[in-house]
């Protein structure tokens, strides 16, 4: 019988306890048939909309780029390539004119379909 490997450490050494399965390395406990993506960080814009991966924002706010000159305008579009679960900058974007940068949430607003 293979059991699967811890969501967090990815350890092998996993073990099952009644419905629960119990990684000895890190102490993560999980139930197996919950197909819940719990995993998945909820990070909202600047309206309070659930921002994810692939979705197209723009610039709420002038922003100023550190260690440059440069300022990327407020309505300037972006594209959410990862959304993290970081405390300073949650969204990973390419930004029409500027590249990739890291961007707080709080300073785009999701573009609605």
């Amino acid at each position: 019988m293979s059991l699967p490997p811890c969501p967090q450490c990815r350890s092998e050494f996993t073990y099952a306890d009644q419905m629960m399965m119990i990684c000895p390395e890190c102490g993560h406990e999980w139930n197996p048939e919950d197909k819940s993506d719990d995993d998945t960080p909820n990070i909202l814009d600047a309206n309070g909309a659930l921002i994810v991966d692939g979705d197209k924002v723009y610039i709420a706010k002038d922003l100023k780029l550190k260690g440059s000159s440069s300022v990327i305008k407020i309505g300037t579009k972006a594209t959410v390539r990862r959304v993290l679960d970081k405390a300073d900058h949650q969204l990973d974007c390419k930004v029409d004119g500027a590249g990739e940068i890291m961007i707080t949430a709080k300073f785009v607003k999701r573009v609605s379909d």
